[in-house]
């Protein structure tokens, strides 16, 4: 009987890990086609990253700026530095 008992244990622990295994396997299948079916993405280049052409007053030149920080065209960094550039005179 106790023979019995441990060759079903057994049995029962032999099954559970086969279907822990096959979970496993159809898991990474998942992933390796969800990897396989992304295109990287490609960061787009605004056509103007830098500081407005000269030209207009100073007030034109900061709102131009601010209009491409907000329409994101510039990074907070550029930005900031076109704006001291601006301001600066240079």
């Amino acid at each position: 009987m106790r023979a019995a008992v441990v060759g079903g244990g057994a049995y029962y622990a032999g099954k559970k890990r086969q279907e822990s295994q096959q979970r496993e396997a159809a898991q990474d299948e998942q992933i390796q086609e969800l990897s396989q079916s992304q295109q990287p993405v490609q960061p787009q280049v605004p056509a103007q990253a830098g500081p407005p052409a000269q030209g207009g007053g100073l007030g034109d030149q900061l709102t131009q700026l601010k209009t491409l920080l907000d329409s994101g065209a510039l990074t907070q960094q550029e930005y900031e530095t076109a704006k001291q550039r601006v301001l600066s005179g240079g």
